[in-house]
């Protein structure tokens, strides 16, 4: 299927690892020019040598100047961007003995501004040239809490409820806002979630990840690369009219018609 993505401007931020990476092949693959951000320059340039030609630019998106900053120069040095992909951010997960008011502000602060402050200037950007598309990749914890992704569930709550509305106010401006919500993903995260599932439930880890495969339905989590290819298929005209929606895509983890 042809997405006609051809020489689009593709900006991936969290894009040198995991479901980022993914997007930024395919996105390649359909023809797309892309332009990476992650506040790691190492993690960047291991990146460029798996891909090839991007653009690469090191930024610490919890700061809404360095984002603007960053959005700013992309622009400047890599042309008008026609889709952004917001992958950047993770909040620390904990048990709920372990929480504090500081940790659920820096989950705030990892995952929900991380995409805010680069959604507010990328998006005031498109509605002035009349198109756009923005996809936001959140996640299950937001639908369904877990008791060891409280504070990052929240933020993933208030992200889902910010690409609907933004997407139904900026809509009649030709922008589109979609969210795609992975459930378990084979990415460096899953690592960091078993370890802490497994000092609540007081297993190891090897068990902690038995019992997480044994509860996904088809028997496995997902590969980034077929998160990615909802994402590019929501990025695309042939899902203009996702607009709006926030797409669980966690193989029926979580079964729900609402």
């Amino acid at each position: 299927m042809n997405l006609n993505l051809n020489n689009k401007h593709v900006l991936i931020t969290g894009g040198s690892k995991g479901i980022g990476l993914a997007c930024a092949r395919l996105f390649l693959a359909e023809g797309a020019k892309v332009a990476l951000i992650s506040r790691s320059q190492t993690h960047l340039d291991n990146a460029r040598q798996h891909l090839g030609d991007v653009f690469t630019l090191a930024a610490d998106l919890r700061n809404a100047d360095a984002a603007a900053a960053m959005v700013e120069e992309v622009e400047n040095r890599f042309g008008a961007i026609d889709v952004l992909v917001n992958s950047a951010g993770a909040a620390q997960r904990s048990v709920p003995e372990d929480l504090s008011p500081p940790l659920w502000r820096a989950a705030m602060d990892a995952k929900y501004f991380t995409y805010i402050n680069v959604i507010d200037p990328v998006i005031k950007l498109m509605a002035a040239r009349g198109q756009g598309v923005i996809v936001n990749v959140i996640g299950t914890g937001g639908k369904v809490p877990s008791p060891v992704h409280l504070p990052g569930g929240a933020a993933n709550a208030a992200l889902m409820l910010a690409t609907t509305g933004l997407a139904n106010a900026y809509a009649g401006k030709g922008v589109r806002v979609v969210g795609v919500n992975p459930g378990f993903t084979k990415t460096e995260r899953i690592a960091e979630g078993l370890k802490v599932e497994a000092k609540r439930s007081g297993i190891d880890e090897s068990e902690a990840l038995q019992r997480m495969v044994a509860s996904l339905p088809l028997g496995r989590p997902a590969d980034p690369e077929e998160i990615a290819s909802i994402v590019v298929f929501a990025s695309s005209e042939r899902g203009r009219f996702l607009t709006g929606a926030n797409i669980t895509s966690d193989g029926a983890a979580t079964p729900s018609v609402v």
